[in-house]
């Protein structure tokens, strides 16, 4: 099973200014964070970020804010616990007017189509082995399918960020890469964006 970029979105979880100076590889982590984030914007999959306390911990980094359509502030580990669900899933569509159709205006009487269903949740962020890996568990309770990028996620220590990784392969998220994202995203070297997804990843 491969990566689908239309059926996509990415969260990317606290990588806020005053939490990176004590996490681990912080500088590596945050720049793949960023790599994630162009290659949504990219390849059209929607980007949505979120900060833990924002008025103790800080905002995100600009770099990671600025690619981030709505960031949810929340004071839950899970950012679930505040709304980001609702945010990842499509609006349900209006109720068919009832009434005699030719009563109706024409842009009345056909049904209005769902909006489309991003079902499939691509995540990362800090600390992995709290506020990541809570999000990502309720996620994956809420049905959504949840696939854990491991080299923009990390945690203060390796240990706390690498159990985080076992619970979560063994609760049922994929853990992948930016790279497979990216490549996933794309499929072939004849894709339009190809040459520009190359270029960040160099």
């Amino acid at each position: 099973m491969l990566l689908d970029a239309s059926l996509s979105q990415l969260v990317l979880v606290d990588y806020q200014a005053r939490l990176m100076p004590a996490i681990f590889e912080a500088e590596a982590t945050a720049l793949n964070a960023v790599r994630l984030g162009k290659f949504a914007h990219l390849m059209q999959v929607p980007v949505f970020g979120t900060e833990q306390n924002p008025s103790k911990l800080g905002e995100n980094l600009p770099e990671i804010r600025a690619l981030c359509q709505r960031t949810l502030a929340k004071m839950h580990f899970s950012g679930v616990e505040e709304g980001l669900g609702e945010w990842l899933r499509p609006e349900e569509p209006q109720q068919a007017p009832r009434g005699n159709a030719r009563s109706l205006p024409k842009h009345l009487q056909k049904p209005v189509a769902a909006a489309e269903e991003r079902g499939t949740i691509v995540i990362a962020g800090c600390e992995a082995h709290v506020c990541l890996m809570q999000t990502a568990l309720d996620l994956l309770e809420d049905e959504f399918e949840v696939w854990v990028v491991t080299d923009a996620c990390s945690s203060r220590t390796e240990r706390n960020r690498d159990a985080a990784f076992d619970r979560l392969a063994g609760a049922g998220a994929e853990l992948v890469t930016t790279e497979m994202v990216g490549f996933e995203w794309l499929r072939t070297a004849e894709h339009p964006v190809f040459r520009e997804m190359q270029a960040l990843i160099r």
